[in-house]
């Protein structure tokens, strides 16, 4: 079984081009969503979060605005988040891995926000980066609730520049392009992924 790293920055559409793998017919790890169980009320980050960032568990869960506030632009304090959330998730992806090993997958992709940032490519077979153009990247994000442009920009600062990820990936999907054109991108990277395989 071969591992697609999947990634993209903020507003790229990774989300749907996930989606779009998933109705190929290949199975996607989605490390936001494990880390949403994760933070969520009995998940195994909720004590531990808790302990190291006081005042950030609300209802018995991680409230995530909160955390966010107190890790968004502090590096220490995000490597100090990091190191209790990373290896939760390591091992909720070895329980998925397991599952798709037992199915019989030729092929899983792993949805993984920032794959560059943390050494994830070194330990997938292809890189997949989802990208747009900026300025349709900056409209996408500044639309959802809650979202300014300065916090955009602090997002973007912690994130590899899209150039660089481009530079740095097997296959680029272009999802400024529209729906169609970027399931057919998709359809034709698993054609040929799993011709190489």
């Amino acid at each position: 079984m071969k591992i697609i790293g999947l990634t993209g920055s903020i507003g790229m559409g990774k989300s749907t081009t996930a989606a779009m793998f998933r109705e190929a017919g290949i199975p996607v790890y989605d490390a936001d969503a494990a880390v949403h169980d994760l933070y969520d009320e009995g998940g195994a980050a909720v004590g531990p979060v808790g302990e190291a960032f006081p005042g950030v568990i609300k209802d018995g869960r991680v409230d995530r605005e909160e955390l966010r506030k107190r890790v968004l632009g502090q590096p220490d304090e995000l490597k100090r988040l990091n190191a209790i959330v990373h290896p939760l998730v390591g091992l909720d992806r070895v329980g998925f891995l397991k599952q798709a090993e037992a199915d019989g997958c030729d092929w899983v992709v792993f949805d993984v926000p920032l794959l560059f940032e943390t050494g994830g490519h070194a330990n997938v077979d292809a890189v997949v980066v989802v990208s747009a153009p900026p300025q349709m990247q900056r409209e996408r994000v500044l639309a959802r609730p809650g979202m300014t442009p300065e916090r955009l920009d602090a997002i973007l600062a912690q994130q590899m520049a899209d150039a660089e990820k481009r530079a740095r990936a097997h296959y680029v999907v272009d999802t400024g392009r529209g729906l169609e054109a970027a399931r057919e991108q998709v359809a034709a990277i698993v054609t040929e992924l799993r011709k190489g395989a």
